[in-house]
């Protein structure tokens, strides 16, 4: 494993030295492909160009998450940025120099690699709903073939970009990032097959955020009792990351939970608020234009919003209360309030 590694932090010094000119669009790639994105963004406007998709991107980019916290923990994968000061491989000659970023310092394991998998996902997701709206227009066959050809090309050209900017940031080895997108693509091709999904209740919306969290914490609390400590990660960031401040609290395994499981039972509020049901009928081009329009501006208000890291259990707490109210609002709280809008205006135009 330290020789796979090892070609690994050889490929990282490799892209730092000969395309460092690119840091910048390596830097905008890993923003891009961080799940926090599809929340704030993505989300949004696809739930109300297509409702299906919408709700399609955070089922996928949840259990793909979820499932990338547990395989991370079973998996006990190195990174890159503290490997290197740690393995005994390089007893015999200078260890290599890496570069770090003030997103290199993740806090979980590296393997498989988060930003790969959620990317791979969200994108699957996105592509192939595009494609089927093609097809549902009857889009001629050979418009649609050129248009298939090129949406495939772009998503790899992206997971691509996003795995080398992982590898660049020396947050992640090579065969991470791989298994990664890989993993993300199963998870979409499977999530995307499960239709009851598209109607759950919030009984089951309840259920599912509190087995996916109680699993989680339980096989963190099982593992432990046996000796496995699995926030062991930590202290090697904090060890090695070359500024303290880079080691940042909201990428811990448990603040990418519990910010999860908040997207999810937001979600969940959302579709079943009072809210939401008096707004499905307006539905109209305009409606939805408002709709996306106000849900970002809203939504790039409350990214402004952090909390402090001093204590552990409240930290946890306002994480998963904000992406719930994140979920909320496009999804029921912007159209609520632009439909009670609109409804007075007309009532004002008919006295």
């Amino acid at each position: 494993m330290d020789l796979l590694h090892s070609w690994g932090v050889e490929l990282a010094v490799h892209l730092q030295t000969k395309y460092s000119r690119y840091e910048d669009w390596f830097s905008l790639a890993s923003t891009v492909a961080d799940l926090h994105t599809t929340f704030f963004f993505f989300f949004p406007i696809w739930f109300h160009v297509r409702r299906d998709t919408g709700l399609r991107l955070i089922w996928v980019a949840v259990i793909g998450d979820w499932l990338n916290l547990v395989l991370k923990w079973v998996l006990f994968g190195e990174r890159p940025y503290w490997w290197v000061h740690e393995t005994r491989f390089y007893r015999t000659g200078p260890v290599p120099s890496l570069q770090q970023f003030p997103i290199t310092c993740e806090t979980g394991p590296g393997s498989p690699s988060g930003h790969a998998m959620g990317a791979a996902g969200v994108w699957y997701v996105m592509v192939t709903a595009l494609l089927s709206m093609a097809t549902e227009k009857r889009c001629p066959p050979l418009l649609y073939r050129f248009l298939q050809t090129g949406l495939w090309t772009l998503m790899v050209l992206f997971e691509l970009l996003v795995c080398m900017s992982r590898v660049y940031m020396a947050a992640h080895f090579p065969h991470q990032v791989i298994a990664g997108a890989i993993t993300g693509i199963i998870v979409a091709e499977v999530v995307s097959k499960v239709q009851w999904i598209y109607s759950a209740s919030m009984k089951k919306y309840f259920y599912t955020t509190l087995f996916l969290t109680s699993f989680a914490v339980g096989f963190y609390l099982l593992l432990k009792a046996v000796g496995v400590d699995l926030l062991w990660t930590m202290e090697k960031a904090q060890k090695w990351c070359v500024r303290a401040e880079w080691v940042h609290l909201d990428s811990t395994p448990f603040a990418s939970l519990l910010r999860n499981m908040g997207t999810l039972f937001g979600l969940g509020l959302g579709l079943h608020s009072p809210l939401y049901t008096e707004t499905k009928k307006s539905r109209g081009a305009a409606f939805k234009m408002g709709c996306i329009i106000v849900s970002l501006f809203l939504l790039q208000l409350l990214d402004r919003l952090t909390f402090s890291s001093e204590n552990l259990t409240v930290f946890y707490c306002l994480s998963f209360g904000k992406n719930a109210v994140a979920l909320l609002i496009p999804t029921a709280l912007v159209p609520g309030a632009l439909c009670w809008i609109c409804l007075g205006k007309t009532g004002d135009k008919n006295l």
